[in-house]
């Protein structure tokens, strides 16, 4: 049976390749999809990456817990976007525009809420098929003619 820092450490792992692809398709969204599908899509990977994020920082949590990190992060940046601070800082260092975005919008918030739920959902579904018992007794030991000599 594999010991829980073992499962940590693996869950950690998948979830940091898994950012790293989202990073990477938000960025190709961002620079070649445009109009409103670019924009939903851009806000629906930021939403991911921020749970994967939150489910890397606490790989033995429930699915519930880094969702809620996560909704509550992308829905206080929405709402940072209210203050003109982002569209400031965004001026000064164009990068930033990327975390905060420039401007509120209310649709990202139901798009956030969405994207949170179905990475949650994703999050759950894979957890509960690599927790199946093994191939072999209940016990986890291999079945009898399988048994090393």
């Amino acid at each position: 049976m594999t010991s829980p820092p073992a499962v940590a450490t693996r869950r950690r792992t998948v979830l940091a390749g898994l950012a790293v692809l989202v990073v990477a398709t938000g960025l190709l969204v961002h620079r070649f999809v445009g109009g409103l599908l670019g924009d939903i899509a851009g806000d629906a990977l930021y939403a991911v990456l921020i749970y994967l994020l939150a489910a890397f920082a606490l790989p033995r949590s429930p699915g519930m817990r880094p969702a809620l990190i996560a909704l509550v992060f992308c829905t206080g940046v929405e709402l940072l976007q209210l203050t003109g601070l982002p569209q400031v800082w965004a001026a000064a260092f164009p990068p930033s525009a990327l975390v905060l975005g420039s401007g509120f919008d209310p649709r990202d918030l139901v798009v956030y809420a969405l994207a949170v739920i179905v990475a949650a959902a994703a999050d759950a579904l894979l957890a509960k098929t690599s927790r199946s018992t093994p191939v072999g007794h209940a016990t986890g030991r291999p079945p009898e003619g399988e048994r090393p000599v």
